[in-house]
């Protein structure tokens, strides 16, 4: 990135100052220009994540036994997943804020000593203490959650299923947790080799998954119109399911009444748009954030939004709510099986339901790692210093060594500690349900993952903007980098929204609803109870880190993230963005009298 001499004399003191002989401190470098994320692989980001509209849609209608309450459903969860955006948007583009150095300009003049807000990585990692909490206490019990959960082990297993479906190849625990290993390592082993290699192949997949959606909106509506796509019992099939779903008089007869199955319903009706979170994780490598990240996340929440009820839609125009959905996991390949009449047609959906997890697989572990880097950046990990590292990566190192003219001024690097990290607590989540059935170990594991990171960790975030909004008041919104449409309405609906999720978790299903421990396989309050018992594990991890070593050891912990900000491309009016960092923590002597 071409930077002003002021901001370059800056940068390479920061450089001496870590290369100095003796000295502990050690530079954590982001993405150079050429390597950050632009508007088009934000937005792939977050689609890539977000798609994966394939089991949801069967799920929830057989948890309504309504195809007109289903269908508000994925309209309320589209709601709640722009609520929760806007909630994000606030924060990430609002904190944290840094002092503005000199850097010999007339308009850093005009700001200088005043203090500017610079996204950094990280996501709800950066929102849950804007609270003044105790010292390291939401970083330990917020980064116990994220390090243990922040992983799509659930979706890898599942991975499994859905290949196994497309060879043709009978149900085999093994093989299934085999090849959920399989993926989990592809995605991190690719994302340490080639950082620019898993960007490129997760907007390929992006694109894909998108052009999926819309062949499976052309064809339910084609077969509603009474095209023929090789099923004589299509057309007829249309128009049950037609009379059944779209009827008002049908629609909404027959819908379940207890709560608890609402309450998983709505859960899951707000998972597949949960995607808005990944962009977030990695904000430090987005170009120009302030200028293009809104309006990018925005656009591409609206567009999902609009494709997910359109291809429910599509599905319903095929299969009747009640005509066979009972024995069905998913609907995607219920509804290609109706439309073409022939087991290759499954066959091939499940190949490419398994492509799509692959996608979500592949970014979760890009972003997540970057989470895991930032916490231990905070110190309050076993070997910090070794998982906040960046590595210069093998394709890097080889494209130097054969002097390529393509390489990069700045060789692209990946957090190869933290995506072991990631990788170590992924097989330690297989090996724990490792005992179950493939299909209740990927049910436990993306409830829990639900459970911590969606709605623990959505209600903390939101909580704190309404405490920015209604405490702090005119010191928060007169400095945001973002104002959402509403004020802290987004905030507040998404806030009740979690809470109600947390609570009406602990409610248990009726023995006729889909979520009943006969048909899921595992008792309805394990979810909660290990979520919970989490938070005190974390909770508990900061005692012991924070209060009981420091007393033991009569030292303290002095933590030092110094950002260098230079003014983006060089340019006198660019945007603020942080291109470095320089860390360092010590444990130092403390008063044996002091609070830890």
């Amino acid at each position: 990135m071409p930077l002003t001499p002021e901001d370059q004399l800056r940068v390479d003191e920061a450089e001496r100052e870590a290369a100095a002989a003796g000295s502990a401190k050690f530079l954590s470098k982001d993405a150079s220009e050429s390597q950050k994320l632009g508007p088009f692989s934000v937005a792939c980001t977050v689609l890539n994540r977000t798609i994966g509209i394939f089991v949801a849609p069967a799920i929830i209608l057989k948890a309504t036994n309504s195809s007109g309450v289903s269908l508000l459903l994925w309209s309320f969860g589209a709601l709640v997943g722009i609520s929760g955006l806007l909630v994000w948007l606030e924060l990430g583009l609002s904190i944290p804020r840094f002092q503005v150095p000199d850097s010999g300009t007339e308009a850093s003049a005009q700001e200088e000593g005043s203090y500017t807000s610079v996204p950094r990585s990280g996501g709800e990692k950066n929102y849950v203490g804007t609270r003044h909490n105790p010292r390291f206490m939401t970083t330990c019990v917020y980064g116990t959650l994220f390090i243990v959960f922040g992983n799509l082990c659930g979706n890898a297993v599942a991975f499994g299923i859905y290949v196994l479906q497309a060879a043709n190849i009978q149900d085999n625990a093994p093989l299934t947790r085999g090849l959920a290993v399989v993926v989990l390592t592809a995605a991190c082993v690719l994302h340490a080799v080639w950082r620019q290699g898993g960007i490129l192949v997760n907007n390929a997949l992006a694109t894909l998954k998108v052009l999926i959606l819309l062949s499976t909106i052309g064809i339910g509506f084609a077969a509603a119109a009474g095209a023929f796509f090789g099923n004589d019992s299509s057309r007829s099939a249309s128009r049950i399911a037609e009379e059944a779903d779209f009827n008002p008089h049908n629609s909404f007869a027959n819908a379940r009444g207890d709560l608890a199955s609402y309450a998983n319903a709505i859960l899951f009706a707000i998972y597949p748009y949960i995607g808005f979170f990944q962009p977030f994780y990695v904000m430090s490598e987005v170009s120009q954030p302030k200028k293009n990240f809104a309006k990018t996340t925005l656009s591409t929440m609206i567009f999902v939004s609009v494709v997910y009820l359109l291809v429910n839609i599509a599905y319903l125009c095929v299969v009747s709510q009640g005509e066979e959905l009972d024995g069905a996991s998913e609907m995607a390949t219920l509804f290609f099986r109706k439309v073409f009449g022939n087991s290759t047609a499954p066959r091939v959906m499940s190949a490419m339901i398994a492509l799509s997890i692959f996608g979500n697989i592949l970014i979760m572990t890009f972003t997540a790692t970057k989470v895991k880097q930032e916490i231990a950046k905070e110190g309050v990990l076993p070997f910090s210093k070794f998982f906040a590292m960046s590595n210069i990566t093998p394709f890097a190192w080889m494209k130097g060594q054969a002097r390529l003219p393509s390489s990069s001024q700045e060789d692209e690097r990946s957090p190869m500690p933290a995506l072991l990290l990631h990788w170590v607590f992924t097989m330690l989540l297989i090996a724990a349900t490792s005992s179950v059935a493939p299909s209740v170990a990927y049910q436990v594991l993306v409830s829990l993952y639900s459970y911590t990171i969606v709605a623990l960790g959505g209600l903390l975030t939101a909580g704190g903007l309404l405490y920015l909004h209604w405490v702090k008041g005119r010191e928060w919104t007169d400095n945001v980098g973002f104002r959402p449409w509403g004020g802290p309405a987004a905030a507040v609906l998404y806030s009740l929204v979690c809470a109600f999720l947390l609570i009406s978790a602990f409610l248990p299903p009726s023995a006729k609803s889909p979520f009943a421990d006969a048909e899921r396989g595992y008792h309805w309050y394990i979810v909660p109870v290990v979520g919970l018992c989490s938070v005190v594990v974390g909770y508990l991890y900061y005692l012991v880190f924070a209060k009981l070593i420091p007393r033991w050891k009569q030292q303290m912990l002095i933590v030092e993230r110094d950002p260098i900000i230079v003014r983006q491309d060089g340019k006198p009016n660019g945007e603020w963005v942080q291109i470095l960092e320089i860390i360092d923590f010590w444990w130092t002597a403390r008063d044996p009298d002091a609070k830890a």
